[in-house]
């Protein structure tokens, strides 16, 4: 399989994106808005400027001024002036938040209230709501996301395909033997080799005979692969920041599922079709929940999200199953647009075994469409 190359966002979805926060910043009654990201994460300053956060960086958004993007580290600027969209880039200092108030009363902002969008942290806050009101627009940047324009959509799908790659690397050749440090390396080479850049890959080993991992873990071991082995991963590779596809599978090694396996997983698989099949415009969070029933009603549970919106960030909404339900399932209706990830983690009571199947999706009036093209099902691998 090719992966189609992504050739970045165009200075027209730029532009778009910029009017819709413009749009917010009016509503909220704030004329300047600070965009905030840190340690490779940071939605709000790659979604409005291209520029991929490393350390720490802020934009400065003004109507009718120029952005500017403030970056930590000083041999970091010239690649953000080289990647940055329509934003004037400087160097942060060694007191950003005083940089951005001196920015503020260059403008005559003056003591009117400042928009603010991520986790600008305590101190930097501080700085910032000297003498005027700090209003929180991370709520709004979080709504302007969740319905994809027609280039995100394409974004995705380019990622969809990298991380369909990622997980055919990883079962395609024998992983009997294998660490859990080669398989990474498989799974990563499969997508730098073909400019991805990297989001997660999460990956569950266990043995199917005495089994002890319910979830896949965010950190491999040494431990190698052995015939019997149940794995279970979530792997997504990215075409730029927050943008990248997600697929979630359950791999036998060199051997057919046990009993419990075979019935977990046909939970899970039941559990996907039912909720997949209600990913239209209109339905509510609350029907998705309902249809994921059927795990609760074979005696099992879930560890990992059953739904969340994904594609430009992680996000809502996020939902746990019936017997799962660590935060109250949100007010989100869906709408034509909206990518999400199914995921139904099914999990026996005491958490010892557990499954994944899943993948990214897109609403549309007719209903899920698939981004993905990495066979459904349980794999076996040798």
């Amino acid at each position: 399989m090719t992966a189609p190359v992504f050739p970045g966002f165009s200075a027209a979805e730029y532009a778009r994106r910029r009017a819709s926060l413009e749009a917010e910043m009016a509503a909220a009654g704030v004329d300047h808005a600070v965009l905030y990201g840190a340690n490779r994460s940071g939605a709000a300053v790659s979604w409005l400027t291209g520029w991929p956060v490393t350390r720490e960086a802020h934009v400065l958004v003004t109507p009718g001024e120029p952005d500017v993007l403030l970056v930590s580290f000083f041999n970091h600027v010239p690649e953000a002036r080289r990647r940055a969209v329509d934003a004037d880039v400087r160097f942060a200092g060694d007191r950003p938040a005083a940089t951005v108030a001196g920015l503020l009363r260059e403008r005559g902002a003056g003591s009117a209230p400042v928009g603010a969008v991520g986790p600008v942290p305590w101190k930097q806050y501080a700085v910032l709501a000297e003498g005027r009101n700090v209003v929180d627009l991370s709520g709004a940047h979080t709504r302007l996301r969740m319905v994809k324009s027609a280039e995100e959509i394409a974004a995705l799908r380019a990622a969809a395909a990298l991380t369909d790659l990622s997980a055919s690397a990883l079962v395609d050749d024998p992983v009997a033997g294998c660490s859990e440090h080669e398989l990474t390396a498989r799974i990563e080479a499969a997508y730098v080799s073909r400019g991805g850049m990297h989001h997660i890959h999460y990956l569950g080993i266990t043995p199917m005979a005495a089994p002890e991992r319910a979830v896949p873990s965010q950190w491999p071991r040494d431990r190698r692969v052995e015939s019997g082995d149940l794995i279970t991963f979530e792997l997504s590779a990215a075409v730029a920041p927050d943008y990248s596809g997600q697929v979630l599978r359950t791999v036998t090694v060199d051997a057919e599922p046990t009993p419990e396996v075979r019935r977990l997983h046909e939970v899970a698989e039941e559990a996907l079709a039912r909720i997949s099949a209600r990913l239209r415009p209109g339905v509510h969070a609350e029907e998705l929940v309902a249809a994921a029933e059927v795990i609760e009603e074979a005696g099992f549970t879930t560890v990992d999200d059953l739904v969340h919106g994904f594609g430009g960030g992680y996000l809502p909404p996020v939902l746990g199953s019936r017997s799962r339900a660590i935060r109250p399932t949100p007010d989100v209706t869906l709408q034509a647009g909206m990518t999400v990830v199914v995921q139904p983690n099914v999990a026996t009571p005491d958490l010892r075994l557990g499954v994944q199947t899943g993948e990214l999706l897109l609403v549309t009036d007719d209903g899920a469409e698939r981004l993905h093209t990495f066979p459904r099902g349980m794999v076996r691998a040798g």
